[in-house]
Protein backbone atom coordinates (compact mmCIF):
# COMPACT_ATOMS: atom_id res chain seq x y z
CA UNK A 1 0.00 0.00 0.00
CA UNK A 2 1.23 3.44 -0.81
CA UNK A 3 1.40 6.71 1.93
CA UNK A 4 -0.65 8.08 -0.25
CA UNK A 5 -3.35 5.67 -0.25
CA UNK A 6 -3.01 5.12 3.75
CA UNK A 7 -5.47 6.75 4.98
CA UNK A 8 -8.69 8.53 4.34
CA UNK A 9 -7.63 11.28 6.59
CA UNK A 10 -5.01 12.27 3.85
CA UNK A 11 -5.55 14.70 1.18
CA UNK A 12 -2.63 15.24 -0.81
CA UNK A 13 -4.80 17.97 -3.24
CA UNK A 14 -5.61 20.14 -0.04
CA UNK A 15 -2.45 19.95 1.40
CA UNK A 16 -0.60 20.66 -2.09
CA UNK A 17 -1.06 24.19 -1.09
CA UNK A 18 1.24 23.92 2.47
CA UNK A 19 4.13 22.33 -0.27
CA UNK A 20 6.21 25.45 0.47
CA UNK A 21 5.55 25.50 4.45
CA UNK A 22 7.15 24.10 7.33
CA UNK A 23 6.64 22.93 11.18
CA UNK A 24 9.15 25.09 13.00
CA UNK A 25 10.16 25.04 16.36
CA UNK A 26 10.43 27.63 18.40
CA UNK A 27 13.16 26.42 21.22
CA UNK A 28 15.95 25.36 20.70
CA UNK A 29 15.74 20.95 20.37
CA UNK A 30 17.89 17.99 20.50
CA UNK A 31 17.39 16.23 17.32
CA UNK A 32 19.42 12.73 15.93
CA UNK A 33 20.29 13.75 12.07
CA UNK A 34 21.67 16.94 10.57
CA UNK A 35 18.62 18.97 9.65
CA UNK A 36 16.92 22.58 9.60
CA UNK A 37 16.61 23.23 13.31
CA UNK A 38 18.63 24.95 15.88
CA UNK A 39 20.10 22.25 18.71
CA UNK A 40 21.31 22.51 22.14
CA UNK A 41 24.24 19.98 21.09
CA UNK A 42 27.04 23.18 20.73
CA UNK A 43 29.57 20.64 20.08
CA UNK A 44 31.49 21.16 16.85
CA UNK A 45 28.89 24.18 16.56
CA UNK A 46 29.54 26.32 13.51
CA UNK A 47 31.63 23.79 11.04
CA UNK A 48 30.20 22.91 7.99
CA UNK A 49 29.00 19.63 6.91
CA UNK A 50 26.74 19.53 4.25
CA UNK A 51 24.73 21.64 1.69
CA UNK A 52 20.71 21.73 0.96
CA UNK A 53 18.95 23.09 -1.67
CA UNK A 54 16.82 26.16 -0.28
CA UNK A 55 12.93 26.34 0.18
CA UNK A 56 10.68 29.11 -0.50
CA UNK A 57 10.65 30.91 2.71
CA UNK A 58 13.81 30.08 4.51
CA UNK A 59 16.75 32.34 5.37
CA UNK A 60 18.29 33.98 2.63
CA UNK A 61 20.91 35.26 4.55
CA UNK A 62 21.95 31.00 4.70
CA UNK A 63 22.09 30.73 1.04
CA UNK A 64 25.62 30.17 -0.14
CA UNK A 65 25.93 32.75 -3.06
CA UNK A 66 29.13 31.39 -4.56
CA UNK A 67 27.48 28.26 -5.39
CA UNK A 68 24.55 29.83 -6.75
CA UNK A 69 26.81 31.89 -8.94
CA UNK A 70 28.10 28.56 -10.20
CA UNK A 71 25.20 26.54 -10.64
CA UNK A 72 22.26 28.75 -10.71
CA UNK A 73 21.05 27.08 -8.40
CA UNK A 74 20.46 27.81 -4.57
CA UNK A 75 21.81 25.73 -1.73
CA UNK A 76 21.53 26.57 1.69
CA UNK A 77 24.61 25.77 4.16
CA UNK A 78 24.16 23.08 7.24
CA UNK A 79 26.57 23.24 9.89
CA UNK A 80 26.92 20.77 13.12
CA UNK A 81 24.75 22.65 15.62
CA UNK A 82 21.55 22.13 13.17
CA UNK A 83 19.47 19.07 13.83
CA UNK A 84 15.65 17.49 12.58
CA UNK A 85 12.98 17.69 14.88
CA UNK A 86 11.11 14.69 16.89
CA UNK A 87 7.40 14.89 16.81
CA UNK A 88 5.12 13.74 18.49
CA UNK A 89 1.24 13.82 18.41
CA UNK A 90 -0.65 12.90 21.61
CA UNK A 91 -4.08 12.19 20.37
CA UNK A 92 -7.33 12.34 23.04
CA UNK A 93 -9.22 8.99 22.34
CA UNK A 94 -11.99 9.46 25.13
CA UNK A 95 -15.99 9.34 24.62
CA UNK A 96 -15.95 12.76 24.66
CA UNK A 97 -13.90 13.47 21.64
CA UNK A 98 -16.84 11.39 19.44
CA UNK A 99 -19.01 14.84 20.47
CA UNK A 100 -20.32 15.69 16.96
CA UNK A 101 -20.60 12.36 15.17
CA UNK A 102 -23.51 12.23 12.66
CA UNK A 103 -24.98 9.37 14.66
CA UNK A 104 -24.73 5.54 16.20
CA UNK A 105 -21.22 4.83 17.36
CA UNK A 106 -19.48 6.50 13.98
CA UNK A 107 -17.13 9.27 14.19
CA UNK A 108 -17.77 11.29 11.18
CA UNK A 109 -17.91 14.94 12.07
CA UNK A 110 -17.08 14.46 15.55
CA UNK A 111 -14.37 16.15 17.22
CA UNK A 112 -11.84 12.94 17.42
CA UNK A 113 -12.61 12.74 13.36
CA UNK A 114 -11.20 16.40 13.35
CA UNK A 115 -8.08 15.15 15.28
CA UNK A 116 -7.39 12.64 12.95
CA UNK A 117 -7.47 15.13 9.89
CA UNK A 118 -5.28 17.46 11.27
CA UNK A 119 -3.41 14.69 13.04
CA UNK A 120 -2.61 13.36 10.03
CA UNK A 121 -2.09 16.33 8.03
CA UNK A 122 0.30 17.64 10.71
CA UNK A 123 2.52 14.50 9.85
CA UNK A 124 2.67 15.04 6.75
CA UNK A 125 4.06 18.33 6.59
CA UNK A 126 6.65 17.52 9.60
CA UNK A 127 7.97 13.99 7.33
CA UNK A 128 8.54 15.89 4.31
CA UNK A 129 10.35 18.71 5.79
CA UNK A 130 12.75 15.74 6.76
CA UNK A 131 11.81 16.04 10.47
CA UNK A 132 10.50 12.77 12.37
CA UNK A 133 7.04 11.98 13.52
CA UNK A 134 5.51 9.40 16.11
CA UNK A 135 2.22 8.71 17.65
CA UNK A 136 0.75 8.72 21.09
CA UNK A 137 -3.14 7.59 21.27
CA UNK A 138 -4.60 7.81 24.87
CA UNK A 139 -7.65 6.36 26.55
CA UNK A 140 -7.57 4.99 29.82
CA UNK A 141 -3.95 4.09 29.20
CA UNK A 142 -1.65 4.94 26.60
CA UNK A 143 -3.48 2.74 23.72
CA UNK A 144 -0.77 3.02 20.93
CA UNK A 145 2.51 4.06 21.17
CA UNK A 146 4.95 4.81 17.62
CA UNK A 147 8.47 6.34 18.45
CA UNK A 148 9.64 9.15 16.52
CA UNK A 149 10.85 8.12 12.83
CA UNK A 150 10.90 9.65 9.11
CA UNK A 151 11.12 6.46 6.95
CA UNK A 152 7.91 6.67 4.35
CA UNK A 153 7.53 3.13 6.01
CA UNK A 154 6.73 4.11 8.81
CA UNK A 155 4.53 7.11 8.20
CA UNK A 156 2.26 4.70 6.68
CA UNK A 157 2.34 2.53 9.41
CA UNK A 158 1.24 5.80 11.57
CA UNK A 159 -1.60 6.80 8.66
CA UNK A 160 -2.86 3.29 9.68
CA UNK A 161 -2.69 3.43 13.17
CA UNK A 162 -4.47 6.54 13.86
CA UNK A 163 -7.79 5.66 10.79
CA UNK A 164 -8.20 2.73 13.37
CA UNK A 165 -8.47 5.04 16.81
CA UNK A 166 -12.09 4.03 18.20
CA UNK A 167 -13.10 6.00 21.56
CA UNK A 168 -13.03 4.79 25.02
CA UNK A 169 -15.79 5.34 27.88
CA UNK A 170 -13.22 7.09 30.22
CA UNK A 171 -9.84 9.15 29.91
CA UNK A 172 -6.69 9.29 32.15
CA UNK A 173 -4.98 12.12 30.25
CA UNK A 174 -2.89 12.62 33.32
CA UNK A 175 -1.81 8.82 33.05
CA UNK A 176 -1.25 8.11 29.51
CA UNK A 177 1.17 11.65 29.35
CA UNK A 178 2.40 10.17 32.68
CA UNK A 179 3.23 6.58 30.91
CA UNK A 180 4.27 8.23 27.49
CA UNK A 181 7.25 10.27 29.43
CA UNK A 182 8.28 7.23 30.81
CA UNK A 183 8.64 5.80 27.44
CA UNK A 184 10.92 8.68 25.64
CA UNK A 185 14.37 9.69 26.30
CA UNK A 186 15.20 12.21 23.65
CA UNK A 187 13.79 15.68 24.08
CA UNK A 188 11.37 16.99 20.97
CA UNK A 189 7.95 18.35 20.00
CA UNK A 190 4.86 17.27 21.75
CA UNK A 191 1.94 18.29 20.31
CA UNK A 192 -1.52 17.05 22.30
CA UNK A 193 -4.53 17.24 20.56
CA UNK A 194 -7.60 16.74 23.28
CA UNK A 195 -11.05 18.53 24.04
CA UNK A 196 -9.19 18.72 27.75
CA UNK A 197 -13.05 17.17 29.20
CA UNK A 198 -11.50 15.58 32.17
CA UNK A 199 -11.63 15.41 35.50
CA UNK A 200 -8.19 15.69 36.80
CA UNK A 201 -6.90 18.79 34.86
CA UNK A 202 -4.27 19.86 37.26
CA UNK A 203 -2.71 16.28 37.45
CA UNK A 204 -3.13 16.47 33.70
CA UNK A 205 -1.36 19.83 33.72
CA UNK A 206 1.37 18.01 36.14
CA UNK A 207 2.24 15.25 33.79
CA UNK A 208 2.76 18.41 30.79
CA UNK A 209 5.27 19.87 33.14
CA UNK A 210 7.25 16.74 33.12
CA UNK A 211 8.03 17.42 29.80
CA UNK A 212 8.66 21.03 29.97
CA UNK A 213 11.25 20.33 32.72
CA UNK A 214 13.07 17.89 30.50
CA UNK A 215 13.13 20.95 27.83
CA UNK A 216 10.65 19.19 25.46
CA UNK A 217 8.25 21.95 23.48
CA UNK A 218 4.70 21.54 23.98
CA UNK A 219 2.35 22.73 21.94
CA UNK A 220 -1.73 22.15 23.64
CA UNK A 221 -4.37 21.92 20.99
CA UNK A 222 -7.75 22.23 22.13
CA UNK A 223 -10.55 21.07 20.24
CA UNK A 224 -13.93 22.52 20.82
CA UNK A 225 -17.22 21.65 18.68
CA UNK A 226 -19.51 24.57 17.85
CA UNK A 227 -22.55 22.65 19.76
CA UNK A 228 -20.71 22.87 23.02
CA UNK A 229 -20.17 26.70 23.21
CA UNK A 230 -23.79 27.24 21.99
CA UNK A 231 -26.49 24.95 23.22
CA UNK A 232 -29.15 24.22 20.11
CA UNK A 233 -32.65 25.97 19.96
CA UNK A 234 -35.25 24.07 20.64
CA UNK A 235 -37.83 23.73 23.14
CA UNK A 236 -36.69 20.21 24.69
CA UNK A 237 -33.72 17.83 24.39
CA UNK A 238 -32.24 14.61 25.97
CA UNK A 239 -28.38 15.30 26.36
CA UNK A 240 -26.67 11.77 27.13
CA UNK A 241 -22.86 11.62 28.32
CA UNK A 242 -20.17 10.09 26.48
CA UNK A 243 -18.30 8.77 28.86
CA UNK A 244 -21.50 6.89 31.16
CA UNK A 245 -22.23 9.56 33.24
CA UNK A 246 -26.04 9.72 32.65
CA UNK A 247 -28.85 11.51 30.70
CA UNK A 248 -30.42 14.95 31.41
CA UNK A 249 -33.82 16.17 30.15
CA UNK A 250 -34.25 19.57 29.96
CA UNK A 251 -35.37 22.97 28.11
CA UNK A 252 -31.90 24.46 26.83
CA UNK A 253 -33.08 27.44 27.41
CA UNK A 254 -33.48 27.18 31.24
CA UNK A 255 -29.65 26.66 31.12
CA UNK A 256 -28.26 28.49 27.96
CA UNK A 257 -27.04 30.89 29.83
CA UNK A 258 -25.06 28.87 32.86
CA UNK A 259 -24.13 26.24 30.61
CA UNK A 260 -22.19 28.84 28.34
CA UNK A 261 -21.07 30.97 31.41
CA UNK A 262 -19.10 27.19 32.56
CA UNK A 263 -17.87 25.88 29.49
CA UNK A 264 -16.02 29.70 29.00
CA UNK A 265 -14.68 29.26 32.50
CA UNK A 266 -13.68 26.20 31.64
CA UNK A 267 -11.51 26.64 28.20
CA UNK A 268 -10.04 29.86 30.13
CA UNK A 269 -8.90 26.96 32.86
CA UNK A 270 -7.16 25.00 30.64
CA UNK A 271 -5.03 27.81 28.64
CA UNK A 272 -4.45 29.53 31.97
CA UNK A 273 -2.82 26.35 32.86
CA UNK A 274 -1.25 25.91 29.89
CA UNK A 275 0.40 28.99 29.52
CA UNK A 276 1.12 28.72 33.19
CA UNK A 277 3.91 25.39 32.54
CA UNK A 278 4.74 27.31 29.31
CA UNK A 279 3.14 25.43 26.69
CA UNK A 280 1.61 26.56 23.88
CA UNK A 281 -1.88 27.20 23.55
CA UNK A 282 -3.99 27.12 20.07
CA UNK A 283 -7.65 26.60 20.37
CA UNK A 284 -9.62 25.00 17.85
CA UNK A 285 -12.73 24.97 16.47
CA UNK A 286 -14.01 22.24 15.03
CA UNK A 287 -16.24 24.39 12.53
CA UNK A 288 -12.98 25.67 11.03
CA UNK A 289 -11.90 23.53 8.18
CA UNK A 290 -8.91 21.89 9.28
CA UNK A 291 -6.75 22.39 6.20
CA UNK A 292 -7.80 26.40 7.24
CA UNK A 293 -6.45 25.38 10.91
CA UNK A 294 -3.34 24.03 9.67
CA UNK A 295 -2.60 26.72 7.04
CA UNK A 296 -2.99 29.30 9.87
CA UNK A 297 -0.70 26.91 12.76
CA UNK A 298 1.84 26.76 10.18
CA UNK A 299 1.73 30.58 9.44
CA UNK A 300 1.74 31.65 13.43
CA UNK A 301 4.48 29.13 14.20
CA UNK A 302 7.20 30.25 11.09
CA UNK A 303 6.53 34.10 12.08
Amino acid sequence: MSVASASRFLDLRGLASTEHMRFTTRHRLDGAFIGRHASRQQGGSGEFVDYREYTDGEDLRRIDWKVLSRTGRAYLRLYQDETNLRCTLALDASGSMRFGAQGGDQTSGSKLDYACYLATALAHVIQRGQDQVGLAVIGQTLEHYLPPAGTPTHVARLYETIEKIGTTPGLQLAGGLGQLFGRVHRRGVLLVFSDFLVDDLEETFAALRLFRHRRWEVIVLHLVHPDEERLPEGRAFRFEGLENEGALNCSPAEIRQEYEALFERHAAVVRTMALGCGCDYRRISTAVPYLQTLDGFLLKRSG
